[in-house]
């Protein structure tokens, strides 16, 4: 995902931490590199149908809970269906591991043929002075939206907003790894101090938001209907797009191939327009189950998305509260 400039960002990467902690960090981010050098051909074939072949049939990588997940989103797709897409998404899974150690090592140039944005140059120019959000999801390879960053010229910068790890080590690698190109990575408790001092600054910004992901208890005040189930999600996208009159964007994910991916932006919200309680992130959800739909083995389906459900009582209050006699 602070007015820092990058080379301070990734100097203050391990401040805080303990030798022993950096002494790790720094050992784990160039034994990615160094295998991140390896040739392409090696990396996406006989080493990421290794990474498949142990998620798949030795570890069984939350393979229960992908399971779960994908039949209750498609219960009208037989058995065999299911799991054809069952492999096909962890053949996809092990791919991403190895976007992520290549990411360590890749270039600018190699970056930009991996992630191609359709129409760029038109985005930039709807976006120009303005603050925007970019409704980002656990599709494709989402590491690779930093090759936006690449295009940011000056008085403006590209933020990816993240949930810090817990583990401090994965930590500081996937900051430096989302770095490397010019993105500035944000925790997501402190975005909005962010956001504020930036603007004070003149700093303009887009600002990538993962918003697929479950919230906690303290954020499920509402139920979207999502894959067919009752579904929460954060609220940040919607309430940042308030509070800033910020337009919003869903970003649409293809894969080509191997290691090659599209997007394209598509406005779901201009940063003006008067919206009903919901309505932003309604959107969001719709565009996104439609691009679920359309390629399944490409959204994380291992993610315990569906761990909290509403209770009838909670349902059928929010069903009085939107549709009241």
């Amino acid at each position: 995902m602070l007015s820092f400039t990058l080379k301070k960002g990734r100097n203050d990467i391990t401040a805080g931490a303990s030798r022993t902690q950096k002494a790790a960090y720094y050992a784990l981010y160039y034994l990615l590199k160094a295998v991140g050098l390896l040739p392409a051909w090696f990396l996406y074939y006989p080493l990421a149908g290794v990474c498949y072949l142990l998620l798949y049939y030795l570890f069984r990588y939350r393979l229960q809970v992908t399971r779960e997940n994908l039949q209750n989103a498609f219960p009208e797709k037989s058995r065999e269906e299911l799991r054809r897409i069952e492999r096909r998404f962890y053949r996809h899974l092990a791919e991403v591991f190895i976007d992520t150690i290549d990411l360590t090592s890749i270039s600018r140039r190699q970056l930009r043929r991996r992630m191609m944005i359709k129409d760029e140059a038109v985005h930039r120019k709807e976006v120009e002075g303005k603050d925007w959000i970019a409704g980002m999801s656990h599709y494709g390879s989402w590491e690779y939206f930093i090759a936006y960053a690449l295009g940011d010229g000056e008085g403006r910068e590209t933020i990816g907003v993240y949930k810090t790890l817990h583990n401090r080590v994965m930590d500081m690698l996937y900051r430096s790894i989302r770095s490397r190109m010019g993105m500035e990575p944000v925790p997501m408790s402190v975005i909005l101090r962010h956001v504020v001092r930036d603007r004070q600054q003149g700093i303009r910004m887009g600002i990538g938001l993962i918003a697929d992901q479950a919230p906690p208890w303290f954020h499920r005040d509402y139920w979207y209907d999502f894959l067919g189930q009752p579904t929460s999600f954060y609220d940040g996208l919607e309430n940042m797009a308030l509070r800033f009159g910020m337009p919003v964007y869903f970003v649409h994910i293809d894969k080509i191939r191997r290691a090659h991916y599209t997007a394209r932006f598509e406005l779901i919200y201009d940063g003006q327009e008067r919206v009903a309680p919901h309505e932003i992130t309604k959107r969001y959800a719709a565009k996104l189950e439609a691009m679920i739909r359309q390629r399944p083995e490409l959204w994380l389906w291992s993610h315990r998305r569906w761990k909290h459900k509403p209770t009838p009582e909670e349902l059928e209050k929010q069903r009085e509260e939107e549709c009241p006699r």
